[in-house]
């Protein structure tokens, strides 16, 4: 028990307050775009709704998933986050482990680290990127937006340093009951390391579902824009004829109820898959691994 002073309660009040402050910022845009797409077209023309539906209704569900180039890109982000998060894991899990070890074990680990930190400083630009692409023959495919960003420098130091803080007696011990590299690595850092690896792959999956430029740029053909292109498309060009959307359909509903319920829908696999990597975030895995 301690003695808890004025100064430490004003202090936790303050933080407190501060963080729920913070935290209405975050969820009440997201509550209000919800509450849009529950209403009417004449409520949310007018720009009356707040937090709560005016004049209930579901038909800007109906016709978002009535419309097949709203469905596509959404079937393309899905498939674009889950074979995009898969290749960067797997580079950025081999590139941490291996820059994890010392300059003894990896001769080769400064140059390769000063060429990774160099990308974080310098870029070849827009330009000389899209060239690159379309010389590899890469435009209009699914590899244009997934292999250009496949390794995250950050989340590879991230990785990295987090990979060498395991007690070096576990790899020591595999070592001596003959545990491969490999196998030390899957059956002994990856485990251990789950905290890591959770907020990681979260933020590859954010990355990937929400870039939108690179579809725009890379993709000619509009029936394969990921759902972030789809929306931007619609929300901020307001173009309904690049994707198949005829203004017509649109009569007995409003804009604005459709594009809310459509961002509503892109949000939701994120806010589906958050709570169960959110858990790791927290735990220390790490300590009792050793014991003393």
């Amino acid at each position: 028990m301690y003695h808890k002073t004025t100064g430490y309660r004003i202090f936790n009040a303050a933080n407190h307050f501060f963080l729920i402050v913070a935290s209405l910022i975050c969820v009440l845009p997201l509550v209000h775009v919800l509450a849009v797409s529950f209403s009417g077209k004449a409520a949310a023309t007018a720009n009356i709704v707040n937090l709560l539906p005016v004049d209930f209704t579901l038909e800007s569900y109906a016709k978002t998933i009535d419309n097949p180039a709203f469905l596509r890109s959404l079937a393309y982000s899905v498939f674009r986050t889950v074979l995009g998060t898969g290749i960067g894991m797997a580079i950025t899990i081999s590139a941490g482990y291996a820059l994890s070890k010392n300059y003894v074990e990896f001769k080769s680990r400064n140059p390769y680290m000063w060429f990774f930190v160099f990308t974080m400083l310098f870029s070849g630009g827009m330009v000389p990127s899209y060239i690159l692409i379309s010389n590899l023959h890469l435009i209009d495919t699914i590899w244009a937006l997934v292999l250009p960003g496949s390794l995250g420098v950050y989340n590879m130091i991230l990785l990295m340093n987090f990979f060498r803080t395991i007690p070096k007696e576990l790899e020591e011990a595999a070592l001596i009951d003959g545990a491969g590299i490999f196998k030390i690595l899957t059956h002994i850092h990856l485990p251990i390391s789950l905290p890591s690896l959770a907020t990681i792959t979260l933020f590859t999956m954010v990355g990937h579902w929400n870039s939108w430029f690179d579809g725009l740029i890379y993709m000619m053909d509009t029936k394969k824009y990921p759902l972030a292109t789809f929306l931007q498309t619609v929300v901020v060009q307001q173009d309904f004829s690049k994707i198949s959307i005829n203004p017509a359909d649109l009569e007995n509903l409003s804009q604005r109820t459709v594009k809310s319920a459509q961002i509503f829908i892109g949000a939701l696999p994120i806010l589906m898959v958050y709570p169960f990597l959110q858990k790791y975030f927290v735990k220390g895995i790490v300590m009792g691994a050793v014991k003393e």
